[in-house]
């Protein structure tokens, strides 16, 4: 298998995680599913904090998060130092959110997205290097920015992740 990618959805996302698992297996990456797995409603910052917990402790080297934009789920995780989460609806914004800020989580609306542009968005985002350069200290810049972590409300709190 080949480079692992952790993955998470709400309900709303549910139905294009399922699609991009088979697209990611079909192109040999290992696949660390982290939930939902059912379309029960449920809390989209559970999934976040558990995919961005699973990249910190080095269980994958990027990942992925739908939910039903994209909005939420990407507001969640960047919460989490030395995530840099980005909503991409096209190829372009998904290779530029690589070359210029080292996204290393991808993030899109299961509502708003279709299979194909999903698959096309994926494709150019994996495939992308961080173009570092005059983009280095950027990034570092960003990750600069991370607040201490409140983990309170993770702690099995509301219905989620229960991470």
């Amino acid at each position: 298998m080949g480079e692992q990618i952790a993955i998470a959805s709400d309900h709303a996302g549910f139905r294009l995680k399922e699609s991009v698992k088979t697209w990611l297996a079909d192109r040999s990456y290992s696949v660390l599913d982290l939930g939902t797995h059912t379309e029960e409603s449920c809390d989209y910052p559970d999934f976040a904090a558990a995919l961005a917990q699973a990249l910190a402790a080095g269980k994958a080297g990027r990942g992925i998060l739908i939910c039903g934009t994209g909005v939420g789920m990407s507001m969640a995780a960047n919460k989490f130092p030395h995530i840099r989460a980005a909503v991409c609806h096209d190829p372009t914004t998904a290779r530029l959110s690589r070359e210029h800020n080292d996204a290393n989580v991808l993030a899109m609306g299961g509502r708003i997205t279709g299979e194909a542009v999903a698959f096309d968005i994926l494709d150019v985002w994996l495939r992308t290097a961080f173009a570092e350069g005059r983009h280095s200290p950027r990034v570092a810049k960003i990750n600069a920015l991370s607040p201490p972590l409140k983990t309170s409300l993770f702690k099995g709190e509301g219905k989620g992740a229960g991470t």
